[in-house]
């Protein structure tokens, strides 16, 4: 069976799962897709759909307001205007469609927010199995200020999800970060980890003070353990000094193979940061958007001496996100001469 046909399988199996949730169940699911800002049509609207016309009461969705608009981290780090409007506008479409009683908190919450200008910026926020919430500041649009470093991406979260399932990877190491963006891979494994130092790097100057804010945001640094320090790192003029100051025992990086000239770069620093730290245990995750370009990175690898391991992802879905997404995760190795 194919990685395409495994993802496929894995979703039909998620839904038919679904539709044996119970109502707790169906609540914390839109929790979990209203605050990380999920595409609208991924909600389990047919559970919802099903418990209005059999009750004709609006309970449910004053239970599910609690869980999304009312919820306090609403209040502290919501997701955008629209996103809100768009959620809150559909749940009276259907509430209205199954006849129930209308609802005054729902209007209530609509009008609030058509009252409200968009912003450029919003918060996604992503739950841990503990029920803590990572919130993390993010831009409404996919590419701002000339880079695709101010949202979070599927293989990101994928990544997430297999460190909480690979704790001994990163417990008591020093831990480097390649490309960190928002900061959603690095915040688990510091949150979930307990890593002795974790360095979140980045190139643009932009991305690393979004990175600073949502680290504060978090509850890191200041003194705390575990160290962490946010680096700007140039991928084609980092000094091998840099690299030995972090001295990192474990280096992961998400969907940073999008072009063929930064896959170039990467491969270089990879062997630098080997030649640097023999034992680093390396772990590059990648939607293979272009099969030709994720191709030429493994090539680039070999060129530089270097081999990969493709891993077995992530068994739990704990965050949501596009499971038919083609997403690869290797460790990278020097290959030993002769």
């Amino acid at each position: 069976m194919g990685k395409q046909e495994v993802n496929k399988h894995t979703w039909k199996m998620a839904l038919s799962e679904q539709k044996e949730e119970k109502p707790e169940d169906i609540l914390r699911d839109f929790r979990a897709s209203f605050f990380s800002m999920n595409r609208l049509a991924s909600f389990p609207w047919t559970f919802l759909d099903s418990e209005l016309q059999s009750n004709k009461s609006s309970e449910f969705i004053s239970e599910l307001l609690k869980q999304t608009c009312l919820h306090p981290l609403c209040g502290k780090f919501p997701p955008s205007v629209r996103f809100r409007r768009i959620f809150l506008s559909e749940l009276i479409k259907r509430q209205e469609a199954a006849g129930c009683d209308p609802l005054d908190e729902l209007y209530d919450a609509l009008a609030e927010v058509l009252g409200v200008e968009e912003t450029l910026h919003c918060h996604k926020s992503y739950f841990l199995p503990t029920g803590d919430a990572i919130s993390l500041l993010e831009n409404v649009a996919v590419i701002s200020e000339g880079t695709t470093g101010l949202v979070t991406w599927e293989a990101a979260l994928y990544l997430a999800e297999w460190v909480l399932e690979n704790p001994q990877v990163f417990t008591g190491r020093s831990v480097l970060e390649l490309g960190s963006g928002v900061g959603l891979t690095g915040i688990t494994v510091c949150r979930s980890c307990s890593p002795v130092r974790f360095v979140f790097s980045d190139c643009h100057a932009v991305v690393l003070e979004k990175l600073r804010e949502n680290v504060r945001l978090n509850g890191l640094g200041g003194g705390k353990s575990p160290s962490v320090t946010v680096d700007q790192l140039d991928w084609t003029t980092a000094p091998e000094e840099q690299i030995r100051q972090i001295r990192p025992d474990t280096v992961i990086a998400a969907d940073v193979v999008y072009d063929p000239e930064v896959a170039g770069s990467l491969a270089d620093l990879l062997l630098k940061i080997l030649k640097c730290s023999a034992a680093a245990e390396i772990l590059i995750c990648s939607t293979v958007r272009n099969p030709e370009t994720y191709g030429g990175f493994k090539l680039r690898l070999e060129a530089a001496g270097l081999g990969h391991q493709v891993l077995t992802g992530p068994v739990g879905a704990v965050f949501p996100y596009n499971r038919l997404a083609p997403i690869e995760l290797i460790k990278v190795f020097r290959v030993q001469e002769g």
